[in-house]
């Protein structure tokens, strides 16, 4: 039973920084809320982990939006904000009955990994700690709150910077907020907190101090990558971490073997896998799930919206923009083109400017179109959902494509060229005849 791990999410918070009308935990990195992250992150540590998320500001919508996205969620409410520690006491009566491990953590730190939870639960378990602390170093700690250990290395207390005597400023071992504890010993702490701080809050923090009143075992998980903890308070911490997860992504890709020519116009989905010696060319920005293969050429200015699977060998040109495409090996597809909610097969050539029209904006349906091996369509045509184009089909330029094509056929779907001969030079002379009838008639 101890072994049994569940979550407590803190989501409540207004973020009066973010000056939004949303919630600030359903602003998004990559187009998943700060929320999810967190969320799918403890959920990778099994796939039933429960996570108890506590809500409160604008709860409506991060209620719909948990119920919409995941299973194995619970939400309780924080009618008023009075600290962390009061916001994990809404959470008590859910896992009254729990004997195992409970990870405390916070809703906006977007950047935290499965990796590092699973360390801190396996440090929480093998040192059998009562109380474990996740902490990071950071040389300039300013803002957070300093970790006091004893000699004999076990955590004593969590000092708020704004609670902090000057010697305890110089502490650079902080807390992050995550916390591993067992929960059957800690849970009463939660009615015995004090407010009795500068701030007049319910300090998440405090439970150190009461686990050592109580004999406990406290100690201090110090993660290697301080990155993982940080924040989202303002818009400027939003690009900010953007920034931390598109760069820890690209340095993850290039030591496997992806080439990235210039990381810093590049952003790529941590949920992106790449294939080794693909290159990335400057200013692509890759979105969501995707598998793209080995030997890839993908860029520059390309955008992959998600959902979105390259084969080996194949190319995608600058200006494509891809959606909810599978394209197999030794494809390309080529600049200025747009392919969405289609299945290309292999050895086909997507003409320049080609655009697959793929949504009804009356029905708001979408459909999808299939182009089998060896097609080559031709550039600045448009395929019209739903159609499929067969094997080894050819689609001449310019051609709008409204119906089913068959193996090795030539469609052309344009109208006839028409040549007019000598137009240019009749209208000229039609302008000029006009102006010298004006002058005749003294008009300038």
């Amino acid at each position: 039973m101890e072994k049994e791990i569940k979550a407590i999410v803190l989501a409540a918070g207004k973020g009066k920084r973010m000056r939004s009308s949303m919630p600030k935990v359903l602003h998004e990195i990559f187009s998943k809320p700060l929320l999810g992250w967190v969320i799918e992150a403890i959920q990778r540590l099994g796939h039933e982990t429960e996570s108890i998320v506590v809500i409160g500001h604008q709860s409506h919508d991060v209620e719909e939006y948990l119920n919409d996205n995941y299973k194995y969620v619970k939400t309780t409410f924080q009618k008023d904000q009075l600290g962390t520690g009061h916001a994990v006491a809404q959470a008590v009566p859910l896992l009254s009955q729990f004997r195992g491990n409970v990870i405390i953590t916070c809703g906006d730190t977007p950047l935290i990994t499965t990796k590092t939870l699973k360390n801190l639960i396996r440090y929480h378990q093998e040192t059998d700690s009562d109380l474990t602390v996740m902490t990071a170093k950071f040389d300039n700690p300013t803002g957070y709150g300093r970790i006091i250990r004893s000699s004999k290395d076990e955590v004593i207390a969590i000092i708020e910077e704004k609670d902090a005597i000057e010697t305890q400023k110089e502490i650079k071992e902080v807390n992050t907020g995550v916390y591993c504890a067992k929960w059957a010993k800690i849970r009463h702490a939660f009615n015995e907190l004090s407010n009795n701080n500068a701030q007049g809050e319910y300090y998440l923090t405090d439970i150190v101090k009461w686990s050592r009143k109580q004999g406990l075992k406290v100690l201090g998980y110090q993660i290697a990558d301080n990155r993982e903890i940080y924040g989202i308070n303002s818009r400027e911490n939003l690009a900010y971490a953007t920034k931390l997860m598109k760069e820890k992504k690209i340095e993850e890709l290039m030591a496997s073997g992806v080439t990235i020519v210039d990381p810093s116009t590049t952003y790529i989905s941590p949920e992106t896998e790449i294939g080794q010696d693909t290159i990335i060319y400057p200013n692509t920005y890759i979105n969501g799930k995707n598998k793209i293969a080995k030997f890839c050429k993908i860029g520059p200015m390309t955008h992959i919206r998600g959902n979105c699977e390259v084969g080996e060998g194949s190319k995608i040109g600058n200006f494509v923009e891809l959606k909810n495409a599978k394209i197999a090996k030794k494809t390309n597809v080529c600049h200025l083109s747009y392919v969405g909610d289609a299945q290309i097969g292999s050895n086909v050539n997507i003409g320049a400017g080609t655009i697959f029209a793929n949504y009804n904006s009356i029905t708001k349906e979408k459909k999808a179109s299939t182009l089998l091996d060896g097609v080559s369509v031709g550039s600045n045509s448009v395929i019209i959902a739903p159609v499929e184009i067969k094997q080894n089909a050819f689609v001449a330029a310019m051609s709008c494509v409204t119906k089913d094509v068959e193996e090795s056929s030539l469609v052309m779907a344009r109208s006839p060229q028409k040549e007019i001969k000598n137009w240019v030079k009749n209208k000229k002379g039609e302008k000029l005849n006009e102006s010298r009838t004006e002058n005749s008639n003294g008009k300038n």
